[in-house]
């Protein structure tokens, strides 16, 4: 048996492909990605990979191929999720038949989201089977058990790791993959497939009676365990469990332990022999009181005289990520030990705050800049999205007034426009989302003529989860070369009157695209087209011409970039960060910034 150095992601892909998965479809989000980049590198010619043009079309090509009998797989993030539930919700109720695990990937924290919601409240909301890691070697099982019980049932299954469990590593033992029969193929029937009231009515009764028997089974499941003994008890899941583990065994405790896999359907004959002969519980769980208000209920409905600690009581954080140290202070006040001050002697030195900025040389830079100075003596109001040019939001751009979720930058746009129609009202969107959920926004705004001016940041890729394709790059996830879908063609088929392309490193140019879009009636469009600079070799360095530059700090003071530092009061390029692009020397006002070969 081959043993590998893996990371969680890395792990969860290939434990799916050791399950016999047949066809995986995902959107790319931070902690998710790594999931179906890993089956797409180790797959058989047998497993189809796609990046989906967003998170419901890829539920929906999965379902299809689960109709026709293959395990199929959905990654994402908790807030693709979102996107996707519409076809979730449906498919709870209609059901699959080759198996089909969902896996959204939770971010406590949140690291790079901007939501901490919880997967676990979906699974009870589409009333769908959950399976809760607490590990990168649990989550290589786990997945396998997902598929067996998905297809058992017929029914999706929702698999969700977090963040720690999704970057964490570990080396694992590999196991050979499973030898799965052929698909039956897609067998027509309406009374299954074609979802109307009577059915989901049905099935209903059928879902309710199917989770019921569900908690006896998840109770004698092998990742819901029992462990200690004494009156208090501790009850945890996911990552939150090797946190609890951990802190237990700096403490030297052994107290009743309950190791809870699957929040829902829960374990609730295994709960009821945890919390039995127990005075106090106090629940160790990410994000929300999943695991808590399970036990509540559980002493409500059986009359327990059993007090349920956590975050409903406030003894135990209710945002955020858990970690060792959290556990073993919560942990040590639970079970009235000591709290030992273990803080160094001499404080450590604060860190310097490094917030995150655009790459030097980066394209969406001088996107912003030219909207920027194109709009000097207007009122002008940025609507962002979501991906690397969130950032511009930052000084000294400061050129993103809002950011909500994916694509909604042009709606928002819209009904500022309605508000305010005196000011000029700009939607910055990706070429990436663009095409996930950029385009129901823009025929919005054709349809009910709204005054709104787009910008497209078209950088060939999708930069901020790791330059993964999509339909305007002309390549798919499998290295496949297609058609490039065309943003221009389809903004003019859409019917946007005026659609610019520009090269926003040619500032002059790119400045004059943004003006003539702005003093358009109705939608206009001006989309910026340079790559994204991990995409290509960097150009000639650009120096500054010490004995020229006369210190005015302008080029540091309305770019930002990281490669511009100052340097005894003038300003000075880093060589080993400059990529090239052009756009300081553009806005220099004394010409002291050339190439490097110009000046030598």
């Amino acid at each position: 048996m081959k043993e590998k150095l893996l990371m969680g992601n890395e792990a969860i892909g290939l434990g799916a492909l050791r399950a016999g998965v047949g066809f995986v479809a995902g959107y790319p989000g931070t902690p998710s990605t790594e999931i179906l980049e890993t089956v797409a590198k180790y797959r058989d010619a047998g497993t189809y990979v796609e990046w989906s043009v967003n998170e419901k079309a890829a539920m929906e090509a999965a379902a299809g191929a689960a109709y026709a009998g293959v395990r199929t797989m959905v990654t994402m993030k908790q807030v693709g999720l979102n996107v996707a539930s519409d076809p979730l919700m449906s498919l709870s109720y209609i059901g699959i038949k080759g198996g089909m695990v969902v896996v959204v990937a939770d971010d406590p924290g949140p690291i790079s989201s901007q939501t901490e919601q919880d997967t676990r409240h979906f699974a009870e909301f589409a009333k769908l089977p959950v399976f809760d890691p607490s590990s990168p070697e649990e989550a290589y099982q786990m997945i396998g058990d997902a598929f067996a019980l998905s297809e058992e049932l017929q029914t999706p299954v929702l698999f969700r790791p977090t963040t720690r469990v999704c970057h964490g590593c570990v080396s694992l033992p590999l196991e050979e993959p499973e030898k799965r029969p052929a698909p039956e193929g897609f067998v027509k029937d309406t009374s299954r497939w074609v979802i109307f009231p009577k059915l989901t009515y049905q099935n209903h009764q059928k879902i309710e009676a199917r989770n019921a028997s569900l908690r006896k089974t998840f109770s004698e499941y092998r990742f819901n365990r029992l462990a200690g003994s004494g009156q208090k008890g501790i009850a945890t899941g996911g990552v939150s469990y090797a946190y609890t583990k951990e802190a237990l065994q700096l403490l030297g405790q052994e107290p009743k332990l309950l190791k809870v896999g699957t929040p829902h359907p829960f374990p609730e004959q295994l709960a009821l022999r945890f919390l039995d002969g127990l005075d106090e519980v106090l629940v160790l769980e990410e994000l929300d009181p999943v695991i808590e208000r399970e036990l509540v209920y559980l002493c409500g409905k059986y009359r327990l005289n059993v007090i349920i600690k956590g975050k409903l009581t406030g003894d135990m954080p209710n945002a955020g990520e858990l970690s060792v140290e959290i556990a073993k202070m919560q942990l040590s006040r639970f079970l009235d030990l000591p709290i030992s001050d273990e803080s160094p002697k001499e404080a450590a030195p604060a860190l310097p705050v490094r917030p995150p900025v655009l790459c030097a040389g980066c394209p969406h830079r001088a996107s912003f800049y030219a909207v920027k100075q194109a709009k000097k003596g207007r009122k002008a109001v940025f609507s962002g999205d979501i991906g690397c040019y969130t950032l511009g939001n930052a000084a000294p751009l400061d050129m993103v007034d809002t950011c909500l979720c994916m694509g909604a930058g042009v709606t928002i746009a819209q009904g500022l426009h309605r508000v305010e129609p005196d000011a000029v009202n700009f939607a910055f969107i990706g070429d990436s989302t663009f095409f996930a959920s950029g385009l129901t926004g823009v025929v919005n705004a054709v349809y009910n003529d709204a005054d709104i001016v787009l910008i497209v940041l078209d950088n060939s890729t999708t930069a901020m989860t790791g330059h993964q394709p999509h339909p305007g790059t002309g390549k798919t996830m499998m290295g496949e070369i297609t058609r490039k879908v065309s943003i221009p063609k389809i903004l003019e088929g859409i019917g946007v009157s005026f659609v610019r392309r520009v090269n926003p490193l040619d500032l002059q140019a790119a400045k004059e695209a943004v003006q003539q879009a702005a003093a358009v009636k109705g939608v206009s469009a001006v989309i910026f087209e340079s790559p994204c600079v991990a995409l290509i070799k960097p150009a000639e360095v650009h120096t500054v011409e010490n004995t020229a530059c006369v210190g005015c700090k302008k080029c540091i003071r309305e770019l930002g970039c990281p490669a511009l530092v100052l340097e005894n009061g003038k300003a000075k390029i880093e060589p080993d960060m400059c990529y090239g692009c052009g756009l300081c020397a553009q806005v220099c006002p004394v010409s002291a910034i050339r190439k490097r070969g110009d000046r030598e």
